[in-house]
């Protein structure tokens, strides 16, 4: 059984960094793909960012790319969201996701294609 859980989450000033972990077993970081989403109040839940793990080829969303990196910390078995220039808008709870399938880019950003999921980690960034 594959579990995730979301770390690091908090409240930070418009322009401020976060850096959001999520902790798994061993097992995700060696195939199939893991992401991160976010679900603002009264929105849909929408994709972050993603790494495939067959190839190490990331993806990201527009609004968030050149602000946001995915990364693996290998001494700590996380998945990393580092979170810079934070905007309001950016307030959310953050997911971390995974499936075992590779997905190809059309695919990684459905929310629908994943099988395990985080609690969640609220990032609220006041303007």
């Amino acid at each position: 059984q594959v579990q995730l859980a979301e770390s690091g989450g908090g409240l930070v000033q418009a322009g401020g960094s976060l850096r959001l972990s999520c902790a798994a077993s061993r097992q995700t970081f060696n195939s199939g793909t893991m992401a991160w989403f976010r679900q603002a109040p009264g929105k849909e839940r929408e994709f972050v960012a993603a790494i495939r793990w067959s190839d190490r080829h990331l993806y990201y969303a527009e609004s968030v790319k050149d602000r946001f990196t995915i990364s693996r910390d290998n001494a700590k078995n996380t998945l990393d969201l580092q979170m810079n220039s934070l905007k309001p808008e950016d307030t959310a709870v953050y997911y971390c996701a995974y499936t075992t399938k590779n997905w190809i880019a059309s695919a990684v950003r459905q929310s629908r294609g994943y099988d395990y999921w985080g609690q969640g980690s609220q990032v609220t960034v006041s303007s």
